[in-house]
């Protein structure tokens, strides 16, 4: 099984789109625009301009509002070297982030840039995937690595093959045998 088709990874995504999705539903009732109309576009173009003065959530939300231009997918979400959707993906990473009430500080960090990487993986290299989506779910649940975790993991990752990093489900399966 693929990581992608595994309940653990779907359920992760699952619930950072419906948080991503809360996020923007109040927001924009909180702005006094009605879903599914040009104005919640523009709301959305308005984000875009300074995405360093709304949470993440929020500008993915926003993202998620728009199509680009050049490409025809959601902006921010095309394939790379779609000149709009490149410069669109780098604007989620200037959002603020906030970690919430007891989580290790850089969790919310960290959950963002998993997210991210797991909801355009087609964007991302297969070691890239691999070590932020196998964190994801964790993430959620307010763990946070280590920074020699990180570095053991990423070590782990770059001794496998592209196919059977697709195949790894969980931190775990990165364990030596001899473990």
């Amino acid at each position: 099984m693929r990581r992608v088709d595994h309940p653990r990874q779907i359920a992760a995504l699952l619930q950072v789109e419906d948080s991503i999705d809360e996020a923007w539903r109040r927001f924009r009732a909180e702005s006094g625009i009605t879903a599914g109309t040009a104005d919640e576009r523009e709301l959305a173009e308005v984000v875009l301009q300074d995405t360093s003065e709304f949470d993440w959530r929020i500008v993915d939300g926003a993202l998620k509002q728009l199509t680009c231009p050049d490409c025809g997918s959601g902006l921010g979400a095309g394939p790379t070297g779609c000149a709009s959707c490149d410069r669109a993906n780098g604007f989620r990473f200037a959002a603020r982030e906030i970690d919430r009430e007891g989580v290790p500080p850089g969790n919310e960090h960290a959950i963002r840039v998993s997210s991210a990487v797991a909801r355009t993986r087609h964007r991302y290299s297969p070691r890239a995937r691999a070590g932020y989506e196998l964190y994801l779910p964790d993430l959620l649940e307010g763990a946070l690595p280590t920074t020699p975790q990180a570095q053991r993991l990423k070590a782990l990752v770059n001794q496998l093959t592209d196919e059977e990093l697709e195949q790894l489900l969980t931190p775990a399966d990165l364990q030596p045998n001899d473990a």
